[in-house]
C-alpha cells in the first residue's frame, strides 16, 4: 500500500509501497524504504527480528494472527487483512491496517514466504469510504450520474440518468446528441467542454433536456460537473450530476406566476384594465393563450343576478397570447347557471387531447370554449366567482410543443380566477360608485352650450382616471341683468364624492352671490368666507355620529376660482381670480395672450383681497376659461402647458368654427381615461348690442317728468315694433322713476335695451335697495313694485358706483 495520501490509489506504484517480507517463523527478511518511512525505522534495525517486536505490545501478536482464522485455517493463511498498532521510530505508536499475502506456505517442502502490505489506519479507512461512496453513488437512483471521456463520450452511467422518456438502456460510448435534442445536447456540451478545459467546477447550472423520441415539455434538470484528473494533472474526462429538478422548478413558477398575477389585479380600479394585465401575465406565463369573459352588466357596474336560475351571455374583453386574433370575437356562454350554488359550482375545467380522434363512441366531443383556438392540444378554463356570483370566467390554451396542463395547473388557475374575481368585484363597485359620481358632477353642470345676445358659450368636462376619481372641477354660464354674463371656472382640490360635493355647494354659492349682482372681487370675498365656514362645519362635525358615514376632510378646501362679467352694451369684461390660472383671449385678428390678473389667494384662506381687472374685448373675441388640469399634465411646466393651450386653440380655429366643435379639438391628444387630473374648458364668444338697440334718458328730479317718461318709452317702442309691450312697459316705467324720484332725489337715468328681451333699467344715487311689501286695503302706495313684478318675467336691482339701479326685463313677442 502507498504511503502518502496524493497517489495511494495508483495501483502501479510498488516502489512506494510499505511492505515486509517474513519467514514461516515471523521473522523479518526484508524492508521496503516505504516501510521506513512509514515506521521511522531503518530496516538494518529491523531484519532478522521478530515481528512480534513491532507490536507496541507484544502479547497482542496472537491476536493479531487470529485476525486472519489462526494457523489451521488455510485460506487465512494464503491471505487476510486486519489492523495493529506498531511501535513508531519516534517512541510512541502508529496504528496501521495490513494485508497478509503467502507467497508459500511450506506445504510442498519449501521456504514459507509471507509479505505483509501496511499503511496507516486512517487511509486505508479513507480508501475504503471512497471506494464504498462511489460504489454506492453508481447503485442510487435518485440522481443521474455520468463519467464522460476527453471527447464528452459517456463511460459509465448509473440507471437514473436522466428520468424521461427516448433515453437508450445501453449508453455507453454514445454522446448526449445521440438521444437528446441538439440544442439541448449543445447547450450542456458547451459547460462540460468549459468544465473539462478550465477545471472550474460546473455548480447549480439548470436546463431543459428533451429527447429525440418524445419531445414534448421535456424535463428541467441541474447539472453539477467537475473535471477528472490523470495521475500527472492532465484531464481524463469530466464527472456529471443530473438531477431532474422539473417539478420544484414548476411549482416554484406557479408561486411566481400567482404572485405576478395577483400584482397585476392590483394595479387598476378599471375592471377593462384589470383583466387585460391579468392575461398579459398568464400568456405565456400558464398557456399559450388567455381570455377573460365578463358579463356585460359588469363593465357598466352593475352585478349578475344571484338567484342562480338565469344564464347570462358574456363578452370577451381582455385576449393575449399567439391566438389572440382569433378570440377578439364573440360572445361565450356560462356552461352552469349563475349564482351562489355552492363551491362546486366555482370549479375549473381541464380538457386535454383536443384534435385528437375521439377513443370511441363514450367519448364526445368537447366543449365548445376549448375549441376556440386553432391547433390547441388543450385547454382549461375557471370561473370568476366573488360572494357565491359568477362574473365571468378565465380561460387558457396551449398549442404547439407545450406540454399538457396538469391537476396543478388547473388548481393555481382556480386560484388566480379567485383573486381576479374578487379584484373585479372591487372594480365593478368602483366603477359603479365612479358613475354615479360623474353623474352627479355632469347634472350639477350647466348644459355644455348655451346661445346669450351676449355671447356663445361652450363648456367641456374631462374626469380624471379611475384611480384618481371624479374631482370637483366646474364651469357655469349666469345670464344677469341688462343682457349681461357671468362666466365661471372653479376647482376643487382632491378627488371623489367630498370633492364633487364641495363643487356643487361652492357652485350654488356662487351662482346665490351672482343673482345680487356682485362686483367680481366683491362675490369671491364672500364666498371666501362660505367657505371658511364649510371648514369649520366639517372641523366641527359631531365625531360619534354613525349616521354621518365617510368623513369628509377638514380644513381649507383648497378651491380655486375665476368670475368674469362681460357687458355686451360697453364691450367691457370685469373678471377676478382666487387663485385660479389667467383665461386667454383669442383677437380677432387671430392673436392669443392671457390676461394679466393679479390672483388672489385660493378660497378657504381668508384675510386677502381679491383685485379686480377690467378688459375690452372686440365683437368675435374668444375666451378661454380653464382648469390647470388642461396645462399641468406632467409633461412640463406650466408656461410650457399655456403655450401649449394657445397653439391648441389656433389650430381648432375657434373664430371661425362653432365652438361646440372646436372644443374638442382643442383637448385632441389628451390621454381619454388616463388624466391625472379632471380637465375644464370653457369657451366663449363675445357678441355686442348694437347702438340702434339702447336707448338712454336722463330725466330731472320732478314728478312732472314721470309723463314724458312714458311719452318717451312709447315713442322708442314703436320705433322698435315692439307696440305689444306698450301697455306693460309703461306701468313699469311709471312706477319704477316716480319710486326714483320720490326715495333718491338726484338725477334719474332712463335706458331701454332691446336684445333677447326688453329691458328696462332706472339708476338713481341712493344705496337703499327696493323692497317689495303687501300693502294694506286701506294705503294708497305701497303697490308699484308688485305691479312691477307682476308686469315683469324677472326683475332685480344691483349697486353701482354712484348708487343702483333697478331694472326689469319682459320677454320680446313672437315673430
Amino acid at each position: 500500500m502507498r504511503a502518502t495520501e496524493s497517489n495511494q490509489d495508483y495501483p502501479f506504484a510498488v516502489t512506494n509501497t510499505a511492505a515486509a517480507l517474513l519467514d514461516g517463523t515471523g521473522t523479518v527478511v526484508a524492508w521496503t524504504v516505504a516501510a521506513e518511512s512509514l515506521l521511522q525505522r531503518r530496516s538494518s534495525d529491523v531484519c532478522g527480528r521478530p515481528a512480534r517486536d513491532l507490536l507496541a505490545d507484544a502479547g497482542d501478536w496472537d491476536a493479531v494472527l487470529a485476525q486472519g482464522g489462526g494457523p489451521g485455517n488455510p485460506e487465512g493463511r494464503a491471505g487476510w487483512e486486519g489492523r495493529a498498532t506498531l511501535r513508531h521510530g519516534s517512541g510512541g505508536e502508529l496504528e496501521i491496517g495490513f494485508r497478509v499475502i503467502a507467497l508459500d506456505d511450506g506445504a510442498r517442502g519449501g521456504t514459507a514466504r509471507f509479505l505483509v502490505l501496511g499503511a496507516a489506519l486512517d487511509l486505508v479507512a479513507r480508501w475504503r469510504q471512497d471506494h464504498a461512496f462511489t460504489y454506492e453513488l453508481f447503485l442510487q437512483g435518485r440522481v443521474g450520474l455520468a463519467v464522460f471521456d476527453r471527447e464528452l463520450r459517456l463511460l459509465r452511467t448509473n440507471s437514473h440518468l436522466l428520468p424521461y422518456t427516448g433515453v437508450p438502456v445501453d449508453l455507453r460510448g454514445r454522446r448526449l446528441a445521440d438521444f437528446l435534442w441538439p440544442e439541448d445536447a449543445r447547450t450542456i456540451d458547451d459547460r462540460l467542454w468549459e468544465v473539462v478545459r478550465t477545471g472550474t467546477p460546473l455548480v447549480g447550472f439548470n436546463t431543459t433536456v428533451r429527447t429525440l423520441d418524445d419531445p414534448r415539455g421535456g424535463r428541467i434538470v441541474t447539472v453539477q460537473a467537475f473535471r477528472l484528473q490523470e495521475p500527472d494533472g492532465h484531464p481524463m474526462g469530466v464527472a456529471a450530476v443530473f438531477t431532474d429538478v422539473t417539478d420544484h422548478e414548476r411549482a416554484r413558477g406557479r408561486l411566481d406566476l400567482l404572485y405576478r398575477a395577483t400584482g397585476a389585479l392590483g394595479g387598476s380600479l378599471s375592471v377593462l384594465r384589470t383583466v387585460e394585465d391579468l392575461v398579459k401575465v398568464l400568456a405565456p406565463g400558464l398557456g399559450d393563450c388567455a381570455a377573460v369573459d365578463l358579463a356585460e352588466t359588469v363593465l357598466t357596474g352593475g352585478e349578475p343576478p344571484s338567484d342562480g336560475q338565469l344564464t347570462l351571455p358574456l363578452v370577451r374583453v381582455a385576449v393575449a397570447g399567439t391566438e389572440s386574433e382569433a378570440l377578439r370575437t364573440g360572445t361565450a356562454q356560462f356552461a352552469a347557471p349563475l349564482g351562489a350554488q355552492g363551491a362546486r359550482e366555482c370549479r375549473g375545467e381541464l380538457v386535454t387531447g383536443l384534435g385528437d380522434p375521439p377513443a370511441g363512441p363514450a367519448h364526445g366531443a368537447p366543449p365548445d370554449w376549448a375549441t376556440t383556438v386553432p391547433g390547441a392540444h388543450s385547454a382549461l378554463t375557471a370561473p370568476l366567482c366573488a360572494r357565491g356570483i359568477r362574473f365571468g370566467r378565465l380561460t387558457l390554451w396551449r398549442t404547439g410543443d407545450a406540454a399538457p396542463p396538469e391537476a396543478d395547473d388547473l388548481a393555481l388557475l382556480e386560484e388566480i380566477a379567485a383573486r381576479a374575481a374578487v379584484a373585479v368585484d372591487n372594480a365593478r363597485r368602483y366603477t359603479k360608485e365612479r358613475r354615479t359620481a360623474v353623474g352627479l358632477q355632469r347634472s350639477l353642470l350647466p348644459p355644455a352650450t348655451s346661445e346669450k345676445p351676449a355671447l356663445e358659450a361652450a363648456g367641456l368636462y374631462l374626469p380624471a382616471d379611475a384611480d384618481s376619481g371624479v374631482g370637483g372641477d366646474w364651469f357655469d354660464v349666469i345670464p344677469l341683468s341688462s343682457a349681461r354674463v357671468a362666466l365661471v371656472v372653479g376647482d376643487v382640490a382632491g378627488h371623489g364624492l367630498h370633492a364633487t360635493a364641495m363643487m356643487g355647494r361652492l357652485r350654488s354659492a356662487v351662482r346665490a352671490m351672482a343673482d345680487l349682482e356682485l362686483e367680481p372681487e366683491e362675490l369671491l370675498a364672500h364666498v371666501d368666507d362660505m367657505v371658511l365656514q364649510f371648514a369649520s362645519e366639517a372641523e366641527n362635525g359631531d365625531p360619534d355620529d354613525g349616521d354621518a358615514g365617510m368623513p369628509l376632510p377638514s380644513g381649507p378646501a383648497g378651491a380655486t376660482c375665476l368670475y368674469a362679467v362681460y357687458d355686451p352694451v360697453t364691450r367691457t369684461c370685469v373678471m377676478a381670480s382666487a387663485g385660479h390660472p389667467p383665461p386667454a383671449v383669442v383677437g380677432p385678428d387671430g392673436t392669443v395672450e392671457y390676461v394679466e390678473l393679479s390672483p388672489g389667494p385660493p378660497l378657504g384662506v381668508g384675510g386677502w383681497p381679491f383685485e379686480p381687472v377690467e378688459r375690452e374685448l372686440p365683437p368675435g373675441s374668444v375666451l378661454a376659461l380653464y382648469t390647470d388640469g388642461l396645462i399641468e399634465r406632467g409633461e412640463g411646466d406650466i408656461d410650457h402647458g399655456m403655450q401649449d393651450l394657445a397653439d391648441r386653440l389656433l389650430r381648432s380655429d375657434v373664430l371661425g368654427r362653432p365652438l361646440r366643435e372646436a372644443r374638442h379639438d382643442i383637448v385632441e391628444g389628451l390621454p381619454p381615461g388616463r388624466l391625472r387630473d379632471d380637465v375644464t374648458l370653457l369657451l366663449a364668444r363675445t357678441r355686442v348690442v348694437e347702438p340702434g338697440s339702447i336707448t338712454t334718458w336722463l330725466l330731472d328730479p320732478d314728478p312732472a317728468v314721470v309723463a314724458d317718461a312714458r311719452h318717451l318709452v312709447l315713442a322708442q317702442l314703436t320705433a322698435w315694433d315692439l307696440d305689444e309691450l306698450s301697455f306693460s312697459t309703461e306701468l313699469i316705467v311709471s312706477e319704477l322713476v316716480t319710486n326714483a324720484i320720490r326715495h333718491a332725489g338726484g338725477p334719474v337715468r332712463l335706458r331701454l335695451i332691446r336684445a333677447d328681451t326688453l329691458t328696462c333699467e332706472v339708476s338713481d344715487s341712493s344705496n337703499t335697495q327696493p323692497r317689495m311689501r303687501r300693502a294694506r286695503s286701506s294705503e294708497e302706495g305701497g303697490r308699484g313694485l308688485y305691479i312691477v313684478a307682476q308686469l315683469s318675467h324677472r326683475w332685480g336691482s344691483r349697486y353701482t358706483m354712484g348708487g343702483k339701479t333697478v331694472w326689469s326685463e319682459q320677454s320680446l313677442p313672437l315673430a
